[in-house]
């Protein structure tokens, strides 16, 4: 599996009889699985049943903890979800033996975000710097709330051998400065005690 790989969507079910399958992605706008044709399958962390050719490998790699590629032939939308089909997957028996596997593609393969615009994994772990240089913590995720997303910061617990404490910051231009993503830092317009 490539070291810049991304978990980004889960092979929901089979798709009619030719072995489409249908995909759960993990975005709202799943281009990175349309940009990829090359995805890597893990097991999800039941077991997944075994068939035929990359059924079998996904079967074995259960227990071997290994990825199956997957040389994806057409993805595309189909209503709430992505449908898609491969060379390797004949026939409906083989898609059903996919259900539940995790789908992973390599970073490097999204296309390119547009100004202003950023992937939710390259957030992840910036330090976040207030206006005045007061570090406020780091993404350890984000969240959608419809409108808007947030930023979900982790801190240090004020008392030691307590969990880390969580801030929430809005991510939209009212409060975020500048997202540096080279330096690993994001500037916003926020103060200890928001």
């Amino acid at each position: 599996m490539p070291a810049d790989a991304i978990e980004v969507g889960r092979i929901a079910d089979a798709w009619g009889i030719k072995g489409w399958f249908k995909v759960l992605p993990h975005s709202a706008s799943p281009e990175a699985l349309f940009s990829s044709k090359r995805w890597y399958l893990l097991p999800s962390d039941r077991n997944v049943g075994g068939s035929l050719s990359p059924s079998q490998k996904l079967a074995a790699a259960g227990k071997m903890a290994q990825p199956v590629l997957l040389k994806i032939k057409e993805a595309k939308d189909h209503a709430d979800t992505v449908v898609a089909c491969s060379l390797e997957v004949a026939d409906r028996n083989q898609a059903e033996a996919l259900k539940g596997a995790r789908i992973f593609v390599p970073r490097s393969s999204f296309p390119t975000a547009g100004i202003d615009e950023y992937y939710w994994v390259d957030l992840l772990g910036l330090d976040v710097f207030n206006r005045q240089g007061v570090a406020l913590g780091q993404v350890k995720d984000l969240m959608s709330t419809g409108p808007q997303t947030v930023l979900v910061l982790s801190l240090p617990s004020a008392e030691p051998g307590q969990p880390p404490a969580e801030r929430m910051i809005p991510f939209v231009s009212a409060f975020v400065d500048n997202v540096d993503l080279p330096g690993r830092k994001i500037t916003v317009d926020w103060q200890l005690d928001y």
